[in-house]
């Protein structure tokens, strides 16, 4: 096999990772495991939105195809880019933000809004923040090493609770904490560990997976899973524009969307600043910026489909982690994967009826390698001779861990302020930046430099043959 380089590489320069191009059979494995991490999330905001909006099965069950559609058409553009515009070219997956969902219901609760007032606000937000998207990307001096390890380990600490929630059962059960739940959760964790602790190379990469699939199968030998739905869910739905009518333009609607997508860039940030150093590949201005643009387009796309504001997602930034496979045309199957659940019901139907409490298992370990890069991070921050980092690290996780702890402790802060307060992520970098401002001033990180954009698969180089010297 020979190794292909990408435009403008050197000669004999090592081959980026990010860049790597698996067989088909693993490319395939890899982005499904991806897929099923990120499903649970996926369709859990267009169950929220059409079941509180009192929608019937039908339309719920065309929202969440919708949804998937639109993942992965967006996944698909953040991984392969719009040439040097819009993609921060990294295996990210993107899905719906969960940041839209309270000010979503209050714009569908308006009779004279609707489901097409939350497509319209989607729509004129994402388009708002893509064109303030390069005043964000001239926020990346104010992300030093501090701040950036204070950040990653807030998402960990936050997302940590999505997969603690599983393993019970998952919100909303009425038999939450189940010792069944949570004895399956940690069984299936106990399977992940055996395959990473007794297999090698693509078994181990998968063991994810394959935790997930011995859960699947001990679930159903528990009776613990509904099919119902599948027979009657159809093998091909096309996703069309404006199902539901055309859009509904509110003022005040559009602008707290467009507060909310500000809100999830920097978010975004973070995890691209968290992926970029699991990868190997530190994100510069001009990714941070690429990447934020396809927040805002996916955004666009998503409310001329039928969906929702999009963003990247944090789980699967664990699942790299712990697989430590890089390579971006995994995430670009998975956004293949995501088109297919869209287009065929019946796959959607039956990927939604794994329950929470097998994906609890693996999550606790994707979850917790997130925070463990960010403990990592931390630890390259200088405490010895600027003390004043201290002091930055331990208010910041605190204030960030507000929200985990304490749901209800910004009860009575003013409405239009609750998507604010409920985001640890949120409130961790707000701190972090002010507290790094207030210690040490305004201090550009030099690391985050523009580097050269690799782009196109890269195959791995051919072993050389005894005799023979490598091409």
């Amino acid at each position: 096999m020979n190794q292909t380089q990408p435009p403008g590489a050197a000669k004999g320069r090592a081959i980026d990772e990010v860049e790597r191009l698996l067989p088909p059979g693993q490319l395939f494995t890899l982005g499904l495991q991806h897929v099923l991490v990120m499903y649970a999330g996926a369709v859990a905001v267009p169950l929220v939105i059409g079941g509180s909006l009192g929608l019937p099965k039908d339309q719920i069950s065309y929202l969440i195809s919708s949804d998937l559609f639109c993942c992965g058409i967006v996944t698909l553009l953040q991984c392969l880019g719009i040439g040097r515009f819009a993609g921060i070219r990294l295996p990210v997956i993107m899905s719906v933000t969960f940041a839209a969902v309270m000010p979503m219901l209050a714009i569908g609760a308006n009779p004279a809004l609707g489901l097409t007032g939350i497509f319209g606000a989607t729509i004129a937000a994402g388009i708002l923040s893509t064109l303030l998207v390069p005043l964000i990307g001239r926020l990346m001096p104010l992300f030093p090493t501090v701040v950036t390890g204070v950040v990653i380990t807030s998402i960990g600490i936050s997302i940590m609770q999505v997969g603690i929630d599983w393993m019970a059962g998952g919100k909303g059960n009425p038999e939450y904490g189940s010792l069944r739940y949570i004895g399956t959760s940690f069984l299936v964790l106990a399977f992940i560990l055996l395959v990473t602790r007794f297999t090698k190379g693509f078994f181990s990469n998968i063991s994810v997976l394959l935790g997930i699939l011995f859960g699947f199968g001990v679930a159903i030998a528990m009776g613990e899973v509904s099919l119902d739905g599948l027979s009657q869910a159809a093998w091909f739905a096309p996703i069309v524009p404006f199902a539901f009518g055309w859009p509904t333009f509110d003022p005040i609607s559009i602008a707290t969307l467009t507060v909310i997508m500000l809100i999830t860039f920097i978010e975004s940030m973070g995890m691209f600043l968290a992926l970029g150093d699991i990868v190997g590949h530190p994100a510069s201005r001009g990714d941070i910026v690429r990447g934020l643009r396809v927040d805002g387009i996916g955004t666009i796309i998503g409310g001329i489909f039928n969906s929702f504001p999009h963003t990247s997602f944090s789980q699967n930034i664990g699942l790299v982690s712990v697989t430590g496979v890089s390579s971006r045309w995994v995430c670009v199957m998975s956004g293949g994967i995501l088109l297919a659940f869209g287009l065929v019901p019946k796959m959607s139907v039956l990927v939604a009826s794994i329950p929470p409490f097998v994906l609890g298992g693996a999550g606790i370990v994707m979850f917790g390698m997130v925070l463990a890069t960010g403990i990592r991070i931390l630890a390259r921050a200088d405490y010895n001779s600027n003390r004043h980092n201290l002091y930055i690290v331990a208010i910041s996780l605190g204030i960030g861990m507000i929200p985990t702890v304490s749901g209800h402790f910004f009860q009575h802060f003013p409405a239009a302020l609750q998507p604010l307060f409920h985001s640890g992520i949120l409130l961790a970098t707000l701190s972090s930046v002010l507290l790094n401002l207030f210690f040490n001033g305004y201090q550009p990180d030099l690391r985050h430099q523009p580097r050269p954009l690799l782009v196109g698969p890269v195959r791995p180089p051919a072993q050389p043959q005894p005799g023979k010297t490598a091409p």
